[in-house]
């Protein structure tokens, strides 16, 4: 069976792929799995470029089908912030809460119809080959002016989702997982890996 090499540590994102992806006739692995502990510098400017980065060091690396992502917060009002630097947004140490604190600062003077925004995951998968696919899931919103519920994590008390009417970290965890922008990317990488594994390229 072809292994396929999640390249993250996140255990919340592989147990997630790991569902979407059981169908499929592949063996899931993670970087602990095949002995590699280095960290890809994300020096891209794009959620894209960053994804492609990791897949393709790791593939090189491990002679594996890799898989990467790289997903955060675009604020329109912002001019895309915090975007690639979600996760670094308020500095490297700072808290869910700082981070949320420093956008609802930013966002203090901005009407609630003018703070639309949307959550961006971008997978890329590289073939031991070399050739990359690139697939993207987007949950567009609204940012909310106080955080609101207490599930997930991250920006999702202040991300609101106009189909459910409440924000991402009201939503059960199971609901968040099936409509959010990384089960929409993980759902177009299934197409490609199933495309690769029917027309034998794995």
């Amino acid at each position: 069976m072809t292994k396929l090499l999640i390249a993250t540590t996140n255990q919340h994102k592989l147990r997630e792929y790991a569902a979407i992806f059981a169908p499929l006739a592949l063996e899931l692995c993670t970087l602990a799995d095949v002995g590699i502990d280095e960290d890809v510098e994300e020096s891209g400017t794009t959620f894209a470029e960053n994804a492609q980065l990791k897949a393709e060091f790791y593939a090189k690396r491990s002679g594996l089908l890799s898989m990467a992502d790289d997903s955060g917060l675009e604020v329109i009002a912002l001019d895309g912030e915090p975007g690639i630097h979600s996760r670094r947004y308020a500095g490297p140490d700072a808290t869910d809460a700082e981070r949320n604190q420093l956008l609802l600062q930013k966002m203090e003077q901005i009407p609630f119809h003018a703070r639309l925004a949307r959550f961006v995951c971008v997978i890329a998968l590289t073939h031991p080959d070399g050739t990359t696919e690139l697939v993207e899931g987007i949950l567009p919103g609204v940012i909310e002016t106080a955080p609101r519920g207490t599930h997930g994590f991250g920006y999702d008390p202040l991300f609101y989702v106009l189909d459910e009417d409440k924000t991402l970290a009201e939503l059960p965890p199971e609901r968040k997982n099936a409509i959010s922008h990384r089960a929409r990317a993980a759902a177009a990488a299934y197409e490609v890996l199933q495309h690769w594994l029917t027309n034998d390229r794995l």
